[in-house]
């Protein structure tokens, strides 16, 4: 059915629940999986207030080393579960956009992500990443909460 999976990961725990499941569904279906994680750019004003006071440099790289390692443990226990990994990390303010076109680029077939179920004032005020991809995405979504 699906040959290839993007799999949006932010390091929560809803996410990493969302990637074991992906990585049965990817079992089952013999598929392969791209997991894809993306930071934020670096602000003057921020709502991090670490971000005010650490270097540009510094923060691009800490950012990249902590996604370095959260990937590399993810390609791990997919490479152990049998299936075939690639990872992959941008820096983009708008994640939604970054997902679609990642999967786009890379041909991936279904999207898979977790919903952080946010509803309300804090869904209004913080947004859906995951309903932005759903609204906007031409590939197949599948939701994990």
């Amino acid at each position: 059915m699906f040959t290839h999976l993007l799999l949006a990961v932010d390091g929560s725990p809803l996410s990493d629940a969302a990637f074991h499941n992906a990585l049965l569904l990817a079992q089952e279906m013999e598929a392969r999986i791209t997991a894809l994680r993306v930071g934020p750019k670096y602000h003057l004003f921020a709502y991090h207030t670490e971000m005010l006071t650490d270097s540009r440099e510094l923060f691009a790289e800490e950012i990249g080393e902590a996604a370095k390692k959260y990937l590399e443990r993810i390609a791990l226990e997919a490479s152990e579960a049998g299936v075939t990994c690639a990872t992959t990390f941008l820096v983009d303010d708008h994640p939604y956009e970054a997902i679609i076109k990642t999967a786009e680029d890379r041909g991936c077939d279904l999207i898979v992500m977790a919903s952080h179920g946010r509803r309300g004032v804090q869904g209004v005020l913080l947004g859906s990443e995951t309903q932005r991809v759903l609204t906007h995405s031409k590939i197949p979504v599948l939701v994990y909460r």
